[in-house]
């Protein structure tokens, strides 16, 4: 499975050729590096490590310090694990994005959502709240509603929806287009919107 790590920089609008403007977003990816090839002798499967990102020599840990250093790369701040990668390339090489993919490929986008912090349970799971606020009602437009049982079992399942965290969480976005492929200034252009926030690492995969 080819894929590349990428910097999401923002959303922009293109037109067609038959004049619709289409919502997009840039991901910036400049060359990646092999930090680490896997084979089935070796590790029982196939896979290639690559990198990407420049990190502070300072704030790398000594055993990554060592890792890069065999693959005579600077420390990098992102590293991942693609399977199966149909590329022959060896520890030390990079990787372009001409390489990996083509205007009109069908990708799949990995990445962090934005964290939304507490939220109830209508911004989180899509309630519609009690309703009208007549009969009684009051200042409960926006509630949950029952939760529990009552005397059997006396407790609320796990799993219930309720109000509590959102965002924050590994997201994967499948069926996007790459519109178009921008090499010179190492920019992708897919079709539609990616997981994070500006400035987030993303995975592309094919």
């Amino acid at each position: 499975m080819k894929g590349l790590i990428g910097k999401k920089v923002g959303m922009t609008s293109i037109y067609t050729e038959a004049g619709n403007n289409v919502a997009c977003t840039v991901v910036e990816m400049n060359p990646s590096v092999v930090t680490q090839v896997k084979t089935k002798d070796s590790d029982g499967y196939s896979a290639l490590q690559i990198a990407y990102g420049e990190r502070k020599e300072k704030n790398t840990p000594k055993a990554l310090k060592g890792h890069f250093a065999k693959a005579k790369t600077t420390p990098k701040h992102k590293v991942v694990e693609l399977r199966d990668f149909d590329i022959n390339k060896t520890v030390g090489d990079s990787l372009t994005i001409e390489e990996v993919f083509q205007a009109g490929d069908k990708v799949k986008v990995i990445g962090t959502s934005k964290g939304k912090g507490f939220q109830g349970v209508v911004r989180r799971h899509g309630f519609a709240g009690v309703g009208e606020a007549t009969h009684g009602q009051h200042n409960r437009t926006r509630h949950p509603g029952s939760i529990g049982q009552c005397s059997y079992p006396a407790k609320v399942f796990k799993g219930m929806k309720m109000g509590g965290r959102m965002g924050g969480v590994r997201v994967t976005v499948a069926g996007l287009e790459v519109i178009k492929i921008l090499p010179d200034r190492n920019l992708l252009i897919i079709k539609g919107a990616l997981p994070g926030f500006n400035g987030s690492y993303v995975i592309v995969r094919k």
